[in-house]
């Protein structure tokens, strides 16, 4: 004689909507992941080392850099002093309020660094940075 259970016989089946939560927070994590890389487009510099350097790059930026032998760079293009003044007034034409970066080979000498920030604020950037290497370990205080 064959015994039968009361409880009704249920076929198993694979639970699909935890799966589509599990992947949509994938994508989710990746997209915001994706946002914050941002590629620099400038020449290679030795950066100098400061304790409290910016870390949020954003892509809607403009990066200049100077070398060592005073040389300007607007992304990788090398530009003189007028054109870089040109490019500079055409951008903020089209894009005001966009950040402006600029990286300096630490043997630069600080007057090749005046005359490129000089001319980033004649063209009427109000925005601009250097960059600079974050140190990882304060060595004094920092004066405000």
């Amino acid at each position: 004689m064959k015994i039968r259970s009361p409880l009704p016989v249920r076929r198993t089946r694979l639970e699909i909507i935890p799966l589509i939560d599990v992947m949509f927070f994938l994508l989710a994590s990746f997209m915001m992941v994706s946002l914050t890389m941002t590629k620099q487009q400038t020449v290679g510099v030795n950066l100098p080392v400061a304790a409290t350097a910016q870390k949020d790059f954003k892509p809607d930026m403009i990066t200049l850099g100077v070398t060592a032998s005073g040389d300007v760079f607007f992304d990788k293009d090398p530009v003189s002093l007028p054109d870089l003044q040109a490019r500079l007034a055409e951008r903020h034409r089209l894009q005001p309020a966009t950040p402006v970066y600029i990286s300096g080979d630490a043997e630069t000498r600080h007057a090749d660094m005046v005359r490129v920030l000089d001319e980033v604020r004649r063209a009427g950037f109000t925005k601009v940075a250097f960059n600079v290497l974050a140190d990882a370990a304060p060595q004094g205080p920092v004066m405000r």
